[in-house]
């Protein structure tokens, strides 16, 4: 539970930390790629054993691995690009609600139990998390660019999907180092053809917030591939109480810390988030 917990904080900062890049007027896509390396370099400080490249070219997670850096990028820029189309709500509840791909696939795939305390509560994280993704105000667009919140649906659902699919053992370090090092190499690239083609400049804010994104990002992934390699707890039963708690404690600090408006259903959202746990747990 240890590393639920240390994995569900992690997340929460993440929100936190994003939420202050708008207060600090921090460039979102130079900070991510700087966390991106920062994320690597904790992988390969981690990984005990000798790093021999040649060795890992014929496992099949290293090209799971390479995809998976490739597809974390993409979906940043379709949640981005979500938002701005569709609305920040829209983006929030179609990439928080992709947790019932893991939690279908771990139920068929894996042959996880099934009852109805289970059922019910996985239920209600759903309900949850759309009451506590939805903020007052908010301007949602479903009709405007739907192809967006699909893909960043089903983008956010095979990512958690696949990382718990092929995250080896005993290279998890090493596995999550590539997968961020792809991501960096593509955010380079397209950092370096915003800076030479649109003359964006670089913002020398990005570098402190890039690395304290980048340990909290490891440590998120990292604790989180640990709650679900823990003997007893299934991995449907994992996503559900880490998606959920994720919400629903980012929603409290976005009241406490940034003073943001709670609204009634966001309240119910929270209650149910908490009804959830105790019934997926149970």
């Amino acid at each position: 539970m240890i590393f639920l917990i240390l994995s569900v904080l992690s997340s929460t900062a993440i929100f936190v930390l994003f939420k202050l890049f708008n207060k600090y007027n921090v460039n979102t896509l130079q900070a991510i790629v700087f966390n991106y390396i920062i994320a690597c370099t904790c992988g390969l400080l981690l990984y005990k054993k000798p790093i021999n490249l040649a060795n890992f070219l014929n496992e099949p997670w290293f090209y799971a691995a390479l995809a998976l850096g490739f597809l974390f990028i993409s979906i940043f820029n379709v949640m981005a690009l979500t938002a701005q189309k569709n609305g920040l709500s829209v983006a929030s509840v179609a990439s928080k609600m992709s947790v019932i791909i893991p939690i279908l696939f771990g139920i068929i795939v894996y042959n996880e139990s099934i009852g109805f305390k289970k059922i019910t509560g996985i239920i209600l994280a759903l309900i949850a998390v759309y009451l506590t993704s939805i903020k007052p105000k908010s301007n949602v667009v479903l009709t405007k660019a739907i192809y967006l919140p699909i893909i960043l649906f089903l983008g956010s659902g095979v990512i958690d999907t696949s990382v718990n699919h092929f995250a080896p053992e005993g290279n998890m370090p090493l596995f999550l180092a590539i997968i961020f090092a792809s991501a960096g190499i593509i955010g380079l690239v397209m950092v370096s053809f915003k800076t030479t083609k649109a003359k964006q400049k670089f913002n020398p804010k990005s570098i402190p917030f890039g690395i304290t994104l980048g340990l909290v990002n490891y440590c998120s992934m990292y604790f989180l591939l640990k709650a679900l390699r823990v003997d007893g707890f299934e991995s449907s039963s994992v996503f559900t109480i880490n998606n959920v708690a994720i919400v629903a404690v980012s929603c409290l600090i976005g009241l406490f810390l940034f003073k943001e408006v709670i609204s009634s259903k966001n309240w119910i959202g929270i209650g149910l988030a908490l009804v959830s746990i105790i019934l997926v747990t149970l």
